[in-house]
């Protein structure tokens, strides 16, 4: 299915790596106005150039914001109103998954997570929602993982944090959804991204050990690729997915045992 956004406009937080930036990619190669936020100026510059090489048409900015700050995400929005006028789409994905004991789970790290993945959230989709309701469209995706549904042992505070933010996608998509807003997320499982690297790195392991070890648990039997994130993404905020609000799909490859 070929799926135009031409006209629309985007924000994709986190959109400098992985996920993020995939995500942003097909948004551009589909036509919108983009714009990625992240807090390096460097890999911001990098990630635009290579997103606007497939972009058919519309813009795209790259903005310096640290989300998980109100005054970070007021600077970005405002930042993209004036490039770009308006905006009808926007995918919370910035943030990490962080893991650990109870007994090491101190107030500051439950804190920072809440403030990354939730309140930045909340934050945006307040900016962005009075516009939406006005045009009578818009688009929310939050991008969680499947922790959100079936929390392992030492899951907290992303497992605690995703939670939240499934709850938070139920209870706006029935708020918003008599003016045509819709509000969907999209958990992860095993996809390909930086984090992996890193979590590999920190268990002291090479990153096609720490890989292999993961695959295993998947029933289609590999990690999944950004890309395929990235299409489902593209069918929710398209006129296509105009009656699919209030889901949190899993995007696992069937690794979640909750469907």
């Amino acid at each position: 299915m070929e799926i135009s956004l031409s006209g629309r406009s985007a924000i994709v937080t986190g959109g400098s790596k992985g996920i993020g930036f995939a995500v942003a990619t097909r948004f551009a190669a589909s036509g919108a106005d983009v714009a990625i936020l992240a807090r390096t100026r460097e890999t911001l510059d990098a990630a635009v150039k290579s997103i606007k090489a497939s972009a058919k048409g519309g813009k795209v900015i790259g903005v310096q914001a640290d989300v998980s700050t109100a005054d970070g995400i007021q600077r970005a929005y405002d930042e993209v109103m004036k490039a770009f006028g308006k905006v009808d789409i926007v995918v919370n994905n910035a943030g990490t998954s962080r893991n650990g004991s109870f007994e090491k789970l101190t107030d500051e790290i439950m804190q920072h997570d809440l403030e990354d993945k939730l309140f930045a959230a909340i934050r945006l989709i307040r900016l962005v929602w009075p516009q939406m309701k006005e045009r009578r469209w818009g688009r929310i995706i939050n991008v969680l993982n499947i922790g959100a549904k079936a929390p392992r042992g030492s899951s907290a505070p992303t497992s605690v944090s995703r939670a939240a933010g499934m709850a938070l996608t139920k209870a706006l998509s029935h708020e918003f959804a008599p003016h045509n807003v819709l509000v969907n997320a999209m958990l992860v499982g095993f996809i390909e991204a930086d984090q992996h690297v890193q979590a590999a790195k920190r268990a002291n392991v090479p990153i096609a050990d720490y890989v292999k070890a993961r695959e295993k648990e998947i029933p289609l039997g590999r990690i999944g690729k950004a890309a395929e994130f990235a299409n489902l993404a593209c069918f929710l905020v398209s006129d296509a997915g105009s009656y699919i609000t209030g889901t949190a799909t899993n995007v696992d490859g069937g690794r979640s045992p909750v469907v």
